[in-house]
């Protein structure tokens, strides 16, 4: 089985890490270095069938359903990932941790198998790990403690992922 597994410190609190990475209006901020998803029907109670929706791209449809296994706010969050044109089911899991005078945040994205999973592997860990570099820390640098882009913030959101 492959896996993706990334780890990031940041100099924000863990408030503030969890906020960014579970606020629906947040999201495709951070998401936007990638494919730029949106959740649709997002919420962090476990069961929660929810969507990421991206642009789509030749050979994919730009939708992954996911359902919410396992929550421990503000700490954890697991869901599944399933492409939504069908294949296997992975599992995604967000670990949120103080650390020195900021916040550790663990990405794993687990469940892939054989030779196409290894090439999705290869594929989205590149886009996770620039997501994580690039566009968390600017979410991040942006928020403000309550959670609020500050004024004048160059964030906003890509015009098709407010659909």
């Amino acid at each position: 089985m492959s896996a993706i597994h990334i780890v990031r410190d940041y100099p924000h609190s863990p408030a503030k890490v969890w906020h960014a990475v579970t606020d629906p209006g947040l999201i495709p901020l951070w998401t936007a270095t990638g494919a730029g998803a949106r959740p649709e029907g997002f919420a962090t109670a476990v069961g929660t069938h929810f969507q990421f929706i991206a642009k789509p791209k030749p050979g994919w449809s730009g939708i992954v359903d996911c359902v919410v296994l396992e929550v421990d706010q503000p700490r954890l969050l697991r869901y599944s990932w399933t492409d939504h044109g069908g294949g296997e089911t992975t599992e995604v899991a967000y670990r949120v941790e103080p650390h020195d005078s900021g916040t550790r945040f663990t990405y794993d994205h687990t469940g892939f198998t054989g030779a196409s999973g290894l090439l999705m592997v290869q594929i989205l860990g590149h886009v996770r790990r620039k997501m994580l570099r690039v566009g968390l820390s600017a979410v991040l640098n942006d928020l403000d403690e309550d959670g609020k882009l500050r004024p004048g913030s160059s964030l906003q959101h890509k015009t098709w992922l407010s659909r």
